[in-house]
């Protein structure tokens, strides 16, 4: 258990002297265990803080996670656009990372006040402003070196490797999960053809490369608790060279479901396409004319490109034992795969519309 003593050694180290008033769980993500912090300074003040325990077991190389961070955060600052970013604090000796005696990496940022984060968009506008808020992120970042960041996860949105290492998975079986899951390898199997497609279009100079967020879910956005504006894209672990329509398209695979990421009545699960008009329209405001006409066009492809790479990745986290994402329960990242795929399935009935609408962008 954490406790509140432990926590005011951590701050400490950051020159932050005071009372921990609580220190509880915070936030809903798979993979660093991140708490909120009510700290009462020496001085009097009352003050907040999100202090993060960094999952060292997926992220290998937390000092240049660190230096990505730093890198976009200033280049946006020394930009003096109007966009708010996280602010982390610095150790004495000058680092954003304490480790513990445990080796354990810790990190701390500034709470945003009267700012909230929704697993699901509650209404319309949350969805556009969550869009708005990763059009904008692109927009910001339109003139940063991409090619310049280190690469964090190699990669990670390479849907042919996650594919060959779903296949040796698959072969492996090392839980002896596969026979239960045959429908779904199956699926996967059946749209291999697909899997290349968006390094081929980067590799013939219709996709450039930009820096891309990774992990654009609407929980990674903060709202304005009264305006329900955007107010500031977070968890900056992922930022990569990439490309914008797999931004795009993982938030979509997860902002345009009807039902939880992890919902066990695939019943409840669909693709809303009404909801996916939306987000691509925030998307687009975002980036305010950003993106080229076959970027655009290759929306819906992200789209669907991201939604089954997660699924495989869930699923091939399934077969291996669960070690990679969190889990609460036994058959949750089997539920989490379903999911996707059942997505996917429904994005390949609208594709004709999907396809139909991007271009309404696109020729303008």
């Amino acid at each position: 258990m954490f406790s509140n003593s432990k926590c005011a050694e951590i701050l400490s180290k950051y020159g932050l002297k005071g009372n921990v008033a609580s220190c509880s769980a915070f936030g809903s993500g798979h993979i660093n265990n991140t708490f909120l912090i009510d700290f009462t300074s020496d001085s009097g003040k009352n003050l907040k803080y999100v202090l993060q325990a960094v999952n060292s077991n997926v992220f290998k190389n937390i000092y240049e996670i660190m230096e990505n961070i730093r890198n976009v955060t200033d280049f946006i600052k020394n930009k003096s656009v109007k966009s708010k970013f996280l602010d982390f604090l610095q150790t004495e000796n000058g680092s954003t990372l304490y480790v513990d005696d445990s080796g354990i990496y810790w990190r701390i940022y500034r709470f945003i006040e009267n700012s909230v984060t929704v697993d699901m968009p509650q209404t319309g506008n949350d969805l556009y402003q969550c869009a708005y808020a990763f059009g904008k992120f692109q927009r910001d970042l339109a003139d940063f070196p991409a090619e310049s960041l280190n690469e964090i996860i190699p990669d990670f949105h390479n849907t042919r490797k996650r594919y060959e290492a779903f296949l040796y998975a698959v072969e492996k079986d090392v839980c002896n999960r596969a026979g239960k899951v045959q429908t779904e390898i199956d699926f996967i199997k059946s749209r291999s053809d697909f899997y290349s497609l968006l390094d081929e279009k980067h590799r013939s100079g219709v996709l450039p490369l930009r820096v891309s967020h990774n992990d654009t879910k609407c929980n990674n956005v903060l709202l304005d608790c009264e305006t329900r504006k955007a107010v500031c894209v977070i968890d900056l672990d992922t930022i990569m060279p990439g490309f914008s329509v797999n931004d795009f398209g993982d938030a979509v695979r997860f902002g345009t479901s009807t039902a939880a990421e992890d919902e066990t009545d695939l019943s409840k699960v669909h693709f809303d396409f009404e909801k996916f008009k939306i987000y691509t329209r925030g998307f687009l405001d975002g980036c305010d004319g950003l993106l080229t006409d076959e970027e655009i066009m290759l929306l819906p492809e992200g789209a669907k490109m991201m939604t089954v790479e997660c699924g495989m990745r869930f699923l091939t986290d399934y077969l291996e034992g669960d070690t990679y994402f969190k889990t609460e329960r036994e058959e949750q990242n089997l539920d989490r795969c379903r999911t996707q795929l059942k997505l996917v399935s429904e994005m390949e009935k609208n594709w004709n519309k999907m396809k139909a609408y991007v271009s309404e962008f696109a020729e303008k």
